[in-house]
């Protein structure tokens, strides 16, 4: 695990997302599984509606990628979020995320693992997909309005 310090006691991640390495990137995800949401946009709005179906890689228990290192060969509808497009992809993230709480100047949620020490916490406050979505095979697209989240914004 990347110092949780820099200089001058500031935490790493206070920096913003610009300048982080690769490992520090990887180690803010809180792993809620949210991201890996099918997601509907409301032309005449713009917003952004979660669904309960997952990326068929998801591992709903978990929410784990079941193959993170080949998901955009498996899945090429996957997107990466990085450094250089987040600022793009920052309306289809839920406001609990630590990738979208940084760039807004936010501080982490007290449930964040780089708070809280605990990769489990935010499983056990109910703040994950976990258990609570499916993969969405054999669900056709013109459906995915049937099975919309209504818990998502979980700050």
């Amino acid at each position: 695990m990347a110092d949780s310090v820099t200089r001058y006691g500031i935490k790493w991640w206070q920096a913003g997302l610009d300048d982080l390495s690769d490992e520090q990137w990887e180690q803010l995800c809180d792993g809620c599984g949210l991201c890996c949401l099918h997601k509907l946009e409301d032309e005449d709005t713009g917003e952004f509606h979660y669904t309960r179906l997952a990326c068929n890689l998801l591992n709903t228990k978990t929410c784990e990628c079941g193959d993170y290192a080949n998901r955009f060969k498996k899945v090429p509808e996957c997107l990466q979020l990085t450094p250089s497009n987040y600022s793009e992809m920052l309306p289809w993230l839920p406001g609990s995320c630590a990738y979208k709480r940084v760039a807004e100047g936010k501080s982490l949620a007290d449930w964040h693992h780089l708070i809280a020490g605990d990769k489990t916490k935010m499983h056990r406050l109910g703040l994950s997909v976990s258990c609570k979505v499916r993969h969405a095979k054999g669900i056709a697209e013109n459906d995915y309005q049937d099975h919309l989240l209504h818990w998502v914004d979980c700050e």
